[in-house]
């Protein structure tokens, strides 16, 4: 397997990937070492979510908050409404709380040790693994999507996920180098994300396709396998949408725990399968024509959207009115985001 690591290694010179929080091997070679605070920054970004929609994100946030200390001295209404649109939004408050736990406990020091890091708010296995190696080249193994799909197609592995995880990882374990584990762990993502893709994979440009069990078995197109996943249920709920002649928009911030926690928002009924109307002011309500939609991980959420003009001196049960020139509608997070699309060509001031 030591071979093979050597063979995906030399690909990975050549072919990896250029990415803002990446330190390459031509540049990791000349001694040159990743910044921990960027990789763990762009792992926790990374969870659940593309490098594309990251980027972006990630020069952001660098550029608000350079340092560690910078980010857990920030405001936490600051730092959600800069996440507002990557979704997610617990790996949000757990990045404040991580970075204010590394600064008053580690004196703004990432621990490169892989236990230490597990204990660290919103990380993981996965999260612990690839920070101790491509941060600090400790031989961990990493273990995400792309590493499965590989390590499944590789050794021809039939058993279906979730199962086939401890498999997997003791496959993936194998190939884990003491020599440059962080490159190696980078070159083998970039293999699943860019060659050994879910669909259409370049086996015959793959520096691991004469060695492929899966590609010489014809299976390649069907693995890894999967259990079936259950049906998504659906969840009703109402968001109000009340504005004031002088364009203050009446908004609340969610309570911290919980979904979409900490986000500014429209106030409204709880998300289930009769939910309960609940106005914030007692005002003539029109309900929308159009519905928010939008896809949580656990379920389908739809939206009926319950519009009105308060009056200057409303005094609302929940939320505050914040004045036009200071609501951002990008610090929503998409789903109130949508209901703002939808609702704000309604409600025009004269």
């Amino acid at each position: 397997m030591r071979d093979q690591t050597a063979e995906l290694l030399s690909w990975y010179d050549t072919h990896a990937r250029v990415m803002p929080w990446r330190v390459g091997p031509s540049d990791r070679k000349k001694g040159i070492r990743p910044n921990p605070y960027h990789v763990w920054m762009s792992e926790i970004m990374l969870q659940q979510t593309t490098v594309a929609a990251v980027k972006d994100y990630f020069l952001k946030f660098i550029s608000l908050w350079p340092t560690v200390q910078e980010l857990a001295a920030a405001d936490d209404a600051d730092v959600m409404a800069a996440w507002a649109g990557l979704g997610y939004y617990a790996r949000a408050r757990n990045l404040l709380k991580c970075a204010r736990v590394v600064v008053a406990g580690y004196g703004g020091d990432f621990p490169a040790d892989h236990a230490q890091l597990l204990k660290l708010p919103g990380i993981g296995p996965y999260t612990a693994a690839a920070v101790s190696a491509i941060a600090f080249d400790v031989p961990e193994t990493v273990l995400d999507g792309n590493v499965e799909r590989v390590m499944a197609r590789k050794h021809n592995i039939q058993t279906p996920l979730p199962t086939a995880k401890p498999e997997l990882m003791a496959l993936a374990e194998g190939y884990t180098p003491e020599e440059r584990p962080g490159d190696y762990a980078q070159a083998v993502m970039d293999l699943g994300a860019t060659i050994c893709t879910p669909k259409n994979p370049a086996c015959g440009i793959c520096a691991w396709r004469d060695d492929c069990q899966g590609r010489l078995a014809g299976t390649v197109a069907e693995l890894p396998r999967k259990l079936p996943k259950k049906a998504k249920p659906t969840r009703l709920g109402i968001a109000y949408v009340a504005r004031r002649q002088d364009g203050a928009w009446l908004l609340e911030t969610r309570p911290k725990k919980g979904l979409l926690g900490g986000m500014l928002g429209w106030p409204g009924s709880e998300w289930n399968e009769g939910p309960t109307p609940n106005p914030p002011l007692d005002l003539a309500w029109t309900e929308l024509g159009e519905e928010a939609r939008h896809t949580f991980t656990h379920f389908h959420l739809r939206l009926k959207i319950m519009v009105g003009w308060a009056p200057s001196d409303a005094k609302p049960a929940v939320g505050d009115f914040i004045p036009h020139t200071e609501f951002a509608p990008s610090a929503l997070p998409t789903v109130m985001r949508k209901v703002f699309d939808l609702a704000h060509v309604t409600l025009r001031p004269d």
